[in-house]
């Protein structure tokens, strides 16, 4: 099978499933607002407008130290302010902006830049004509300019930030997040081309229940207790997001490729941050991977040496179950094993098995001081099947996964695409020994 056949074109049977009719898509991502409703471009710019407090605070605090003791200064500077030599007011400022920004944007939220043009206008005003009306007349030595241009450069810094990187970040991922709901109304237009080539893609069949009310989940096994309610809905909105991330395959980012052809692409998902994508053709049938991948979970690690652990806790319905999991170590054990306790979603398609999955809590596993507990955003597997030859398929593992731990943010993209490609390797061997065929 040539590139061009590998490029998933079943995804695009999953787009032709939803319609404008359907309020998941539209609810799911409002929902997704609720859960992490401040990016995290926007809360560094927040600690960053902390720091800026802080670090003036020190400098003030170091000035007074300078010369008579803080005490004396201190009274000196504030009840006998005296504009020219006196610093109070450059702390002040950094308490101005303390303020009025976080009270604008972690607060209130604000999504323009009108705030923050404020305040620096005001920081640069009186900075500018405090130098120039006292600088003849300064007695603290180097703070008389240290104070100053500090405050004065911080005051810009946060503007640069505010408006190149948060604004802009937050633009760009709520354009990312509306893009699957306009291609919902446009989906016919923009992938008939893919289906005509005599192939036809019915709307995928899913053997969950009514996915009006998540009391009817299932066909024999329902959930009936609140809490079971719950992990039926997250295992849902789990899956909702994974079939937003398959829906937008040309907007993977490539990272790396292996001798195989293996490709671990990335993708940036709104509040839940970078997803490792491994996509591999592999010569067996889909069912057999549904088998050993998404349906025994138990048995991963008879095969499987990325997973050390994996428990079924308990199962919900037919389509839901939670699990409890326990990574290996990885990148020459510099990276510690971690559990993660997840709920899992499984729901079968005329052209694809899929499997989604979230971290979530449970009784049964509390943290333990064994292992570092990880969190799992929205991912999981899908088994592709191909309908010119039922005898090869195509897998997609979409992993958004955070280790927790204070680990460098390059060791750990490092660490993921590697266990991804390991985690491939070891499928390729174990479908060698169910199959019979050599390696």
């Amino acid at each position: 099978m040539n590139r061009q056949e590998q490029s998933l074109p079943t995804i695009a049977s999953i787009n032709t499933s939803y319609s404008p009719s359907q309020p998941g898509l539209s609810v799911h991502y409002q929902a997704l607002g609720e859960m992490k409703s401040i990016s995290d471009v926007r809360r560094t710019f927040c600690l960053f407008v902390t720091f800026d407090l802080l670090f003036v605070s020190l400098l003030w605090i170091i000035e007074l130290n300078t010369k008579d003791g803080i005490e004396e200064n201190l009274m000196d500077e504030v009840l006998n302010y005296d504009f020219k030599t006196s610093f109070f007011d450059i702390f002040s400022l950094a308490v101005f902006r303390f303020l009025v920004l976080l009270l604008a944007y972690a607060v209130l939220r604000l999504r323009h830049w009108w705030v923050i043009a404020v305040t620096t206008l005001v920081t640069s005003g009186f900075l500018i004509i405090k130098v120039i009306l006292s600088i003849q007349y300064q007695t603290r030595g180097a703070f008389g300019y240290v104070l100053p241009i500090v405050s004065f450069v911080l005051a810009w810094l946060e503007t640069w930030f505010l408006d190149f990187k948060v604004l802009t970040q937050e633009a760009e991922d709520e354009q990312l997040y509306q893009t699957p709901q306009r291609a919902c109304a446009r989906t016919p237009l923009l992938y008939s081309s893919v289906v005509s080539d005599g192939q036809f893609y019915s709307p995928p069949d899913s053997f969950a229940g009514s996915e009006d009310e998540l009391e009817d989940e299932g066909i024999g096994r329902r959930a009936v207790m609140p809490q079971d309610i719950e992990y039926v809905r997250q295992g849902r909105e789990a899956m909702r997001i994974m079939e937003q991330i398959l829906a937008q395959e040309e907007n993977w980012k490539m990272e790396k490729e292996n001798d195989n052809n293996d490709v671990v692409y990335t993708f940036e998902i709104p509040y839940h941050g970078k997803s490792f994508i491994l996509k591999a053709f592999l010569q067996c049938p889909a069912e057999l991977v549904y088998q050993e991948v998404i349906l025994q979970p138990e048995k991963l690690v008879v095969w499987n040496r990325t997973v050390a652990a994996c428990q079924v806790l308990q199962r919900i319905d037919d389509n839901t179950l939670i699990t409890y999991d326990v990574s290996a170590g990885a990148a020459g054990g510099v990276v510690s094993p971690r559990d993660f306790v997840n709920v899992r979603r499984i729901e079968t398609k005329k052209e694809m098995y899929i499997s989604s999955g979230v971290s979530t809590t449970h009784d049964s596993k509390p943290p333990l001081d064994k292992y570092v507990r990880g969190e799992n955003g929205p991912g999981g597997f899908v088994v592709l099947k191909s309908l010119r030859n039922p005898s090869v398929c195509t897998f997609i593992w979409i992993l958004n996964t955070d280790l927790k731990g204070h680990l460098p943010r390059y060791l750990i993209q490092q660490s993921l695409a590697a266990t991804m490609f390991e985690f491939i390797a070891h499928l390729r061997q174990r479908i060698c020994e169910l199959s019979g065929t050599p390696q």
